[in-house]
């Protein structure tokens, strides 16, 4: 025979897990929370006593025993008063911090995922679960103890204390609670689905707000404003319909609920009245009782405000672990170890990738080898995978097939912060972050000194119009780096890889938003960067890589011509012709 053993599930075990940090204040919270039960179960039996005791049997003093239970009251209710604003101060509290340490492991999760999760997923989505669906968490993590706490006691203690009044008034009293409970239940599902439902279309609102108004200016571009408000208008309106469905039922619900409550005042003046008449009962009995049911509300409502409170929390905490549970794609090797001393030789070896499962392979069966060192241009027409196979190896992708291999290490085996440590990315769509231009600098190393920034700045040719800007350094550069041309942004994006100054390089069409003559004086600079660093270029305008010591060719075949600018052009083939083509233009 095998012992009973309990296991929580591991949801529950995860939700409680945030209690931890707080658990002295919970103790005090809920510590808190059986006083304010206390003392109004105590309240009504206050007022019994008196009734009973000093009233109708005319005590000695009747009036110094009234003022004195009277003070007695009065001390419960201080009592009350006090727990009551801790509950309500510190327990908002606990949930604010609660909330936000959810909120801020969301956040931390989804920077470990890969860039083939963002491919699929929608920014306003993931807004809404970082922000809108962790609201409700906070009210859960606190009134949930608490209001559970006060309703369980309340509802035991009255049911014990109306049991030493009158049995038979009792059990017809608590009749109604499993009739209530099942009424509850049957709502609160289709309050949850509703719930779910809803958090799912505010999200759609949100990405597509977040969509119209990054894109405000090809909006506006094609006047297509109109356009875009049908289509915001369309998520509004399945947003509205959920709510009404919700609506709906929070509308049976509640005042379901309510009539139940009245339903428990009617059974006691009647049945209370009918006892008085047949001398079962006396006044102050069915008065005790009223006082009692007049108690049992604020726990009903309690209840009420809890089951919503449920609803509203478990849903966006679903939502919180339906991000939390996908694990992610590229983690760490167990044994993974540092890139130290790098060199920068980098070696494919028959390399296959697909971005799904059900999608063709953009690279297969690629091997390349690029010498520590060396400046390599990629270039052939779009879509042949040259950005890809510059991805794969900072394993911004995991390869499908093959191995990449980093001065002899395969990278899969390389933590990856160490790994991209040593990498500087400059892609072709530029991102800069809100802030100043320091900042957005910075940013490809963040304890660089000012004098550090200025130098990089120099190297790449923004300086100059850096320091034409009213601020100077300390200019914002907007949402985006919307404030800068697409040249001007480009430039602080190669700054800050010569800021962060790695033995790897990888440029994306670095340099396709300059003007001939910045593109000419950034160019100049790099070359300087590019001196005993391995370099990858992708580049379609083929002047720009004449000086690479090798050209690789890619088409969907793989690499089909790779030597010198002078060599293909001596060949005359694919590239010949890509170079011929682009002088004519």
């Amino acid at each position: 025979m095998t012992g009973f053993s309990f296991r929580v599930p591991p949801r529950l075990k995860l939700f409680l897990s945030y209690y931890k940090p707080y658990r002295k204040l919970l103790v005090a919270d809920l510590f808190c929370a059986l006083v304010v039960a206390a003392t109004a179960l105590l309240l009504p039996l206050c007022a019994r006593y008196v009734t009973q005791n000093v009233l109708q049997q005319k005590t000695a003093e009747p009036f110094a025993q009234i003022v004195f239970i009277g003070g007695v009251m009065l001390v419960l209710v201080g009592i009350q008063a006090v727990c009551n604003m801790f509950v309500d101060y510190r327990g908002h509290g606990m949930g604010a911090l609660m909330e936000s340490d959810m909120r801020s492991d969301l956040f931390a999760h989804c920077q470990k995922l890969p860039f083939a999760f963002y491919d699929e997923q929608r920014t306003g989505q993931l807004m809404s679960r970082i922000t809108n669906d962790l609201f409700a968490i906070s009210e859960l993590c606190h009134h949930g103890p608490e209001d559970l706490t006060i309703a369980v006691l309340k509802f035991a203690g009255a049911f014990i204390i109306l049991m030493t009044i009158n049995v038979p008034l009792t059990i017809i009293l608590f009749l109604f609670m499993p009739l209530m409970t099942v009424y509850a239940l049957y709502f609160n599902r289709k309050m949850n689905a509703a719930l779910m439902r809803s958090r799912a279309r505010i999200g759609d609102v949100n990405a597509q707000v977040e969509d119209t108004l990054a894109g405000i200016r090809v909006v506006k571009a094609f006047t297509n404003e109109a356009l875009e408000q049908q289509k915001f208008a369309r998520q509004n309106e399945q947003f509205v319909a959920s709510r009404l469905a919700g609506y709906k039922s929070e509308t049976f619900f509640y005042n379901g609920m309510e009539v139940f409550v009245h339903l428990f005042t009617i059974t006691v003046i009647v049945v209370g009245g009918a006892g008085i008449v047949l001398n079962a009962l006396n006044l102050t009995d069915v008065v005790t009782f009223l006082l009692y049911v007049g108690s049992l509300m604020e726990p009903i409502h309690r209840v009420v405000n809890l089951a919503r409170l449920y609803q509203e929390g478990i849903t966006g905490f679903n939502r919180f672990l339906e991000i939390m549970e996908i694990e992610p794609a590229i983690q760490d090797a167990p044994q993974a170890v540092d890139l130290k001393h790098v060199q920068g030789h980098i070696e494919f070896q028959n390399v296959s990738f697909r971005y799904r499962d059900d999608h063709e392979c953009v690279l297969k069966g690629l091997s390349v080898s690029i010498k520590a060192g060396e400046y390599v241009a990629l270039v052939g027409s779009s879509g042949v995978g040259k950005t890809t196979l510059c991805t794969l190896i900072p394993r911004f992708y995991e390869v499908t097939e093959g191995q990449i291999l980093v001065d002899g290490q395969d990278v899969r085996h390389i933590r990856q912060c160490a790994l991209r440590n040593h990498i500087g990315v400059v892609q072709q769509e530029t991102y800069l972050f809100a802030g100043s231009i320091a900042d957005n600098i910075r940013y490809g190393k963040p304890d660089a000194s000012d004098d550090a920034i200025v130098e990089a700045a120099r190297r790449a040719h923004a300086h100059e119009f850096i320091m034409a800007l009213p601020e100077g350094y300390a200019t914002d550069v907007g949402q985006r780096g919307i404030k800068l041309s697409g040249g001007q942004k480009q430039r602080l994006s190669i700054a800050r890889v010569f800021l962060k100054n790695p033995p790897i390089i990888i440029l994306d069409e670095a340099t396709s938003a300059l003007d001939n003559e910045s593109e000419n004086a950034v160019q100049e600079a790099m070359e300087s960067l590019f001196v005993n660093r391995t370099v990858l270029v992708i580049a379609h305008r083929l002047s720009t890589v004449r000086h690479a010591q090798r050209i690789l060719v890619l088409t969907e075949n793989g690499i089909d011509e790779q030597g010198t600018h002078d060599e293909l052009l001596a060949l005359n083939g694919l590239y010949a012709r890509l170079y011929h083509f682009q002088l004519r233009l």
